[in-house]
């Protein structure tokens, strides 16, 4: 199971590019509404969540946490205790972790990122405690992706299919959705 955290304020391609193309590729993906079942994006877009926080179950069927950006969406998914919980089990069971846009910070303030490669929306940077920050789009080190931005929530979502299912299937979604 991949989880999706969603709230209010979130970006909504951040969030919504990632779980379309972990769909294609045949993976099972809930979204999780933090502030409710209906989240508003940072752009006024409704989205109807497929659970809700206790829905969420973090056992052994757990292959990743995703977590889009956007402002104030970043820093309500920070306030969330089941966040927070998603995240630690994942980071302390091998399990993907991954952060676009400002959402990196949520795993730098956790002390997750130290001695690892990151990035982040410009401007989050010193929130990445320990990080080598790249200022690529998209950075892949060992557990974590972390990604710039809406414009790159494309290559960040085929980056979760590649890390889960291998290079060549994120290869041939890239190719099925004419993706650059």
């Amino acid at each position: 199971m991949i989880y999706v955290f969603l709230a209010d304020g979130f970006e909504e391609v951040e969030a919504l590019a990632p779980v379309d193309l972990l769909r294609r590729a045949g993976l099972s993906v809930q979204t999780v509404g933090v502030t409710g079942k209906v989240v508003t994006g940072s752009h006024g877009i409704a989205v109807a969540a497929d659970i809700l926080p206790e829905a969420v179950v973090l056992d052994e069927t757990v292959e990743a946490v995703v977590l889009p950006g956007g402002m104030p969406g970043a820093s309500n998914l920070d306030a969330s205790p089941a966040v927070q919980a998603a995240v630690d089990f994942a980071a302390q069971n091998g399990k993907l972790v991954c952060a676009i846009c400002a959402a990196p910070f949520i795993l730098g303030k956790k002390g997750l990122l130290s001695g690892k490669r990151a990035t982040c929306f410009p401007g989050f940077e010193a929130q990445l405690t320990g990080a080598r920050v790249t200022g690529d789009f998209v950075t892949c080190d060992g557990q974590y992706i972390t990604a710039k931005g809406m414009g790159a929530a494309v290559d960040f979502g085929l980056a979760v299919v590649a890390a889960l299912c291998g290079e060549e299937a994120a290869a041939q979604l890239r190719e099925t959705i004419q993706a650059p």
